[in-house]
């Protein structure tokens, strides 16, 4: 079993940073993607961005492109969340799963574990 925990939420200001962590615990494959997933009160879980373990390769939803960045740490079993320009939009729980590599990356029913999530609130 892999258990995930996410931490680095908080509130910040509109135009603000946050980075958040996703700790992983058990074995972690090499064939494994980690996402990111946020949810609002009231909306449905949606995708954020991903990350291969191996090659480290990403996707972004259009709605982050070009002000969030995955990155990890293999060493440490460590995914991160770089959130820059941040705006009121992206207040919302945000979460960490699992999955292998395989299919499509998007859909939050094909992750297979999932961290408690972390609460990340931007101020106007």
């Amino acid at each position: 079993q892999v258990q995930l925990v996410e931490s680095g939420g908080g509130l910040v200001q509109a135009g603000g940073s946050l980075r958040l962590s996703c700790a992983a615990s058990g074995r972690t494959f090499s064939n494994y993607a980690m996402g990111w997933f946020r949810q609002a009160p009231g909306k449905e879980r949606e995708f954020v961005g991903a990350i291969t373990w191996s090659g480290g390769s990403t996707s972004y939803a259009d709605s982050v492109k070009g002000r969030f960045t995955i990155s990890r740490d293999n060493a440490k079993n460590t995914v991160y969340l770089q959130m820059n320009s941040l705006k009121p939009e992206d207040t919302a729980s945000y979460y960490c799963a699992a999955k292998y590599y395989t299919g499509s990356f998007y859909r939050a029913q094909e992750y297979d574990y999932w961290g408690q999530g972390t609460q990340v609130t931007v101020s106007s």
